[in-house]
């Protein structure tokens, strides 16, 4: 190709917003309200306290603040902490062709900049710089696919910082050749392992992504350059980080065909690969001749990816059992629901979930979609029930709907930071193109202190 970073560059950096289709621009509020909310949740989480913790002492000066808490740090570190609250529920979006989470690593820096920026950064702006991150990570997405997360390479990572740095350059306003540095900057941070999955290691390097794209960005802002085949190049991130990349995903269509139309959101805070799974224990938790006390197996088909990703049976933490099929099925049929209580680490140590657990099992069905997945539970007495789930609630074929979203971010606010007013951040959030300082969106995310609690 002929210096990919140089044709993004031009993209990010005069691409008229105005030209952003309706259909776009509402899908971009649609991933950032599902964002707020899940960030809000996240930042509650014991993973998080922790990195807050480490980071603490060596923030710099009080420009941004922490979502759903409060507290005013760095915008480089908050870019840290507010882009591991968003993924580390495992409740965030998810962009089905590639299972990139674009929101957590592309959104967390432009809040940050905007909060920190000199004069006011209005919706439209954030809208504008959001998608053309989301834009950027997501084809390249597209393009590593093939080996890439095969090999252990977390995928929101490696590609979330240079959306992040596309994002970032984009708000700050970076010509096309500056840009061309940031993306290239942003490419030598790329990391992340499949294998921290479950782990709050994953936190790490979600939070990681966001914080080094802004910082990319930040750089070429002052001078730093980066070599023009740094996406691209025979040593670039492309051939590193993929045996054979589809150059074809990346610059076709580019400004027509715009990738964060492929964005879906979760109806549970788990693995996206599980959502089928538990879509159809629910469906046959509800029919009149389920029985649970007469449980006697539990087997579950479905897509390769799941078993890969998802059977682990022996899980001991709520963090892991976010990625255990085994867990999601016996909590789902024992509690009728799977929210965030459902993988607290209490839940692990509920004796009728583990006990359930030790009764399912998976088989991999190569003909069986990402999407869709079948599920036969047999009973003592020898009869049995099944069914199957073509397209999983959340997926592309089966969005939730606004409402539904508003639903989800009132449901996380009330859960986790009851001193927050949904209605009036939804209020703001939904009219994000008419918002003039984004400021007033992140003050919204403060919670106020309730009687007798301080705000932590």
């Amino acid at each position: 190709m002929a210096n990919l970073s140089a044709q993004w560059a031009q993209f990010v950096a005069t691409w008229p917003g105005a030209a952003l289709p309706a259909a776009v621009r509402h899908e971009a509020i649609r991933s950032i309200v599902n964002s707020m909310g899940v960030t809000i949740a996240g930042a509650r989480d014991p993973a998080i306290d922790r990195l807050a913790k480490a980071l603490r002492p060596f923030a710099g000066g009080a420009l941004a603040t922490r979502i759903g808490h409060g507290e005013r740090l760095d915008p480089a570190t908050c870019a840290f902490i507010n882009a591991a609250s968003a993924n580390v529920l495992d409740f965030d979006d998810t962009h089905l062709p590639t299972v990139i989470h674009p929101s957590a690593p592309v959104l967390a820096p432009l809040l940050a900049l905007a909060e920190a920026a000199s004069a006011p950064v209005s919706g439209i702006e954030l809208i504008e710089a959001f998608t053309l991150g989301t834009e950027i990570a997501c084809r390249l997405g597209n393009a590593m696919l093939q080996g890439h997360y095969e090999r252990g390479f977390h995928i929101t990572t490696t590609c979330g910082v240079v959306g992040a740095a596309a994002a970032a350059a984009r708000l700050l306003r970076l010509d096309a050749l500056q840009t061309e540095h940031a993306l290239g900057i942003a490419a030598s941070s790329a990391g992340g392992l499949v294998e921290n999955l479950g782990f709050m290691a994953k936190s790490v390097a979600v939070g990681a992504s966001a914080r080094d794209g802004l910082l990319a960005a930040c750089f070429a802002q002052s001078g730093m350059d980066a070599a023009p085949g740094a996406l691209d190049g025979v040593h670039g991130f492309l051939r590193v980080l993929s045996e054979q990349p589809d150059e074809s995903q990346l610059v076709t269509e580019l400004g027509e065909r715009w990738e964060i139309l492929n964005n879906t959101y979760k109806p549970y805070p788990c693995g996206v690969v599980l959502n089928p799974v538990i879509d159809a224990i629910l469906d046959l938790r509800g029919r009149p001749d389920f029985r649970i006390d007469q449980i006697r197996h539990i087997q579950v088909h479905g897509n390769p990816l799941l078993l890969v990703r998802a059977d682990r049976p022996a899980v001991v933490t709520g963090r892991e059992a976010k990625v255990s099929l085994q867990h999601c099925v016996a909590a789902a049929v024992l509690r009728g629901k799977l929210g965030i209580a459902e993988f607290r680490d209490e839940a692990l140590r509920d004796a009728t979930i583990l006990q359930l657990r030790r009764r399912v099992h998976a088989q991999a069905d190569a003909a069986c979609p990402v999407e869709a997945a079948s599920v036969r539970v047999e009973f003592n007495d020898d009869t049995a029930i099944e069914t199957a789930v073509l397209e999983a609630r959340g997926s592309r074929q089966r969005p939730l709907e606004d409402a539904q979203l508003t639903e989800k971010l009132r449901d996380l606010v009330r859960a986790t930071a009851p001193g927050i007013d949904a209605q009036a951040l939804l209020d703001q959030l939904w009219s994000l193109e008419a918002v003039t300082d984004v400021r007033t969106i992140i003050r919204s995310c403060v919670p106020a202190a309730l009687p007798g609690q301080p705000i932590r």
